[in-house]
């Protein structure tokens, strides 16, 4: 990281994460309406990111409202009516203000271990790094962290994560803390994490977006939470939209035997 952020300007890597993160979430909210799954991963060398996760969190006019932005779009991200889906394999990047990434998607599938058919055994293997900015830094609609909120209701596990901050996770210790779906082997990976995005495009989109809603936004109702998650996701989608009451929707058939005919596009 450089000495004095503010003289990069735009060019500052948090900050041009950001813009370009915030752009790619509007574009394909606005221009892609029937791709309901996105893959998010993260790839580069942890140390780099953490480095600029420790600057990010010292005081100072333009680090903090490089850090407003970061947790403004992260928001974005939260409240964006898509399945959200985070890949852990070698050469991984999840760390720090990076892992708030992993942290805001629904699942979350790490490999264990390498790839044993491909040529990237210098590659270290996947491990996701927590930092206290993972704790409070980057609160969702909710008021809570994305920590706080995958383990509400279980503080003795937040606090057994919270122990670990700093350190790199492996596979099985992310998994065994619960701060992954899956932690699975190379035979396995690849055809679970298909597997994944293919029930996913099975179900209906809007019933989806409204129990995406309730996992993202637990604990505390905000007024936040009220608009984006329960009115907008429940109200406006599911109770008004032809998917489920329309007349080839799933309420209109349940019962005949007869699948819904859906609307595939998730805005």
């Amino acid at each position: 990281p450089p000495a004095d952020p503010a003289a990069q300007g735009a060019g500052y890597w948090p900050l041009a994460l950001t813009r370009a993160l915030d752009d790619l979430i509007l574009h394909l909210r606005t221009n892609e309406p029937d791709l309901g799954i996105w893959v998010l991963r993260a790839v580069g060398e942890p140390g780099r990111v953490l480095a600029y996760d420790a600057q990010l969190r010292r005081s100072g006019w333009f680090l903090n409202e490089v850090r407003h932005y970061y947790k403004r779009t992260l928001k974005r991200l939260d409240v964006t009516s898509r399945s959200l889906i985070a890949v852990l394999d070698p050469g991984t990047a999840f760390a720090g203000l990076l892992a708030e990434l992993a942290l805001a998607a629904d699942r979350q599938y790490m490999l264990a271990g390498r790839y044993e058919d491909r040529d990237d055994h210098d590659t270290a293997p996947a491990a996701i790094v927590l930092t206290p900015s993972n704790d409070g830094d980057h609160p969702m609609g909710n008021g809570l962290s994305r920590l706080q909120s995958r383990y509400w209701g279980h503080d003795d596990e937040l606090d057994a994560v919270r122990a670990r901050f700093g350190r790199p996770l492996a596979a099985t210790d992310a998994e065994e803390l619960g701060l992954v779906t899956m932690a699975l082997d190379d035979l396995d990976f690849d055809d679970e994490l298909r597997i994944a995005v293919e029930e996913r495009a099975s179900l209906s989109p809007d019933a989806l977006t409204g129990m995406e809603a309730n996992h993202r936004f637990v604990g505390p109702e905000t007024l936040e939470t009220k608009i984006f998650g329960r009115l907008t996701a429940w109200q406006n989608w599911i109770f008004t939209r032809p998917n489920a009451s329309g007349p080839d929707g799933a309420l209109r058939r349940y019962g005949t035997g007869r699948k819904g005919d859906f609307d595939r596009e998730r805005v």
